[in-house]
């Protein structure tokens, strides 16, 4: 087992790769009572066309399979609940599905070893039949139904779709009622087969642990499983550099006008190659041109311009979205700023600096907190492959004149637009009408 020091932070992380691929990273608390477990495979609502292997043809997927199958792999054979297993102690369980991956997590802070041993036996261990699939159909069905009802959750599966052309993260997650209809067990048991393996999986366990206890469950579950057969190669989209559509309206039960904006940036025409040093100075740029405290953001709240805003980075493959979201009773005035905002973006040496000590801080207390430490972990190794011992070093180490260089080589004119209306009285009744514009 490796040891792993966390460089400025007082914590190491141990891993261990075990004989049929799956790694393993403990993070010990000699000072919690709690512990938070998740228990992740490399697969998500992109993954619908595949090669396998000992296949001459592409397999094709109904959209939302990954959520799909998140929601089946709790069906046990032998009618058991695990939800009703964990509310006996008072743990918590649960799962999500994402673009590109699934995890199950459970978190309390008593029965450890047994709750551990029994995520990986129930996730380990699917049972799918075709009337328990049937059943779960129209649970899916009317879940997607009521978010089509959601105006933020709209807007953003719309700001995608205009964004990309090819990209499957332009698809809803749990896919379309339509979609779902087709989904059948045998597919469900192709992806479980093809991705829920050792070696496309990882297991992360934090908080008041004994690493030799945990190691000793997990290697006692995990000895008679073996990989199956290879990942399946995922299919490669050629997709445009422009977006899909520049602008889009749509009215919906809004009391307030929502509007959502995003950048497009291909990361292959970037000086930066390292895949997380561009989302770290992207996220500063962000942070500096539209955070709590830029001028962009007091200068809006001054004029009234919103009432309500926040921004975030989103990966896709080979390309960022710079996203901002906002409500505001002049959409087009806002939207109208806030382009002029980028093109004329000035970020001072100043605030970058005064930024990096911030973002330090904010390392040294987040590694107090096991589940962000957790959550912080995971997104390391789903989307860099790796640990980073050094990140506090990594911050302290960016240099202005990159950030600079990245901001001259983005176009902020790749750019789509969003806005949800209310509804006029002659629109109730035909509600999510959309019209581009």
């Amino acid at each position: 087992m490796k040891k792993i020091e966390l460089q400025g932070l007082e914590a190491n992380i141990y891993h261990e790769e075990l004989e049929n691929g799956l790694s393993i990273y403990l993070v010990p608390y000699q000072d919690k009572n709690n512990y938070f477990i998740t228990y992740a495979t490399r697969f998500g609502s992109n993954d619908t066309v595949f090669k396998e292997k000992d296949k001459k043809k592409e397999t094709i997927v109904p959209d939302g399979i990954a959520h799909f199958l998140e929601h089946k792999v709790f069906a046990q054979e032998d009618g058991s609940d695990p939800f009703d297993f964990y509310s006996k102690t008072g743990t918590g369980v649960n799962a999500s599905t994402s673009f590109d991956n699934t995890q199950y997590i459970c978190y309390g802070n008593k029965n450890l070893l047994e709750n551990l041993e029994y995520l990986l036996s129930f996730v380990d261990a699917p049972y799918f039949t075709e009337e328990n699939v049937e059943k779960e159909k129209g649970i899916i069905q009317e879940e997607i139904k009521m978010y089509d009802d959601i105006p933020e959750w709209v807007l953003e599966l719309e700001l995608r779709k205009c964004l990309y052309h090819e990209l499957p993260i332009r698809v809803d997650i749990a896919g379309t009622v339509k979609s779902v209809e087709k989904i059948e067990k045998e597919d469900l048991y192709t992806c479980y087969q093809n991705f829920y393996q050792p070696k496309n999986m990882f297991l992360i366990v934090a908080g008041n642990i004994d690493v030799d206890k945990v190691m000793e469950v997990v290697k006692k579950r995990e000895d008679n499983r073996v990989n199956q057969k290879d990942i399946p190669k995922r299919k490669k989209y050629d997709e445009k550099d422009e977006v899909c559509t520049k602008e889009k309206r749509l009215k919906m039960k809004v009391e307030l006008p929502k509007i959502g904006y995003a950048i497009k940036v291909n990361t292959k025409k970037l000086s930066i190659k390292d895949k997380f040093m561009i989302d770290t100075y992207l996220n500063m740029l962000l942070t500096l041109g539209f955070g709590l405290s830029s001028k962009f953001r007091e200068d809006a709240r001054r004029e009234q311009l919103m009432s309500a805003f926040y921004f975030q980075k989103e990966a896709a493959e080979h390309f960022r979205s710079l996203v901002i979201m906002a409500e505001s009773e002049h959409p087009e005035k806002f939207v109208k700023r806030l382009k002029q905002e980028f093109q004329d973006l000035e970020l001072k040496e100043e605030d970058f600096e005064r930024m990096k000590k911030v973002w330090i801080a904010s390392e040294v207390q987040m590694i107090d907190n096991v589940e962000v430490t957790v959550d912080n972990l995971y997104d390391d190794i789903l989307h860099y492959g790796k640990v980073f011992p050094n990140k506090i070093e990594l911050i302290r180490k960016m240099d202005f004149d990159v950030l600079k260089k990245m901001v001259e080589e983005i176009d902020f004119n790749i750019a789509s637009t969003v806005i949800i209306s209310p509804l006029e009285e002659k629109d109730n009744g035909n509600e999510n009408v959309k019209n581009e514009f």
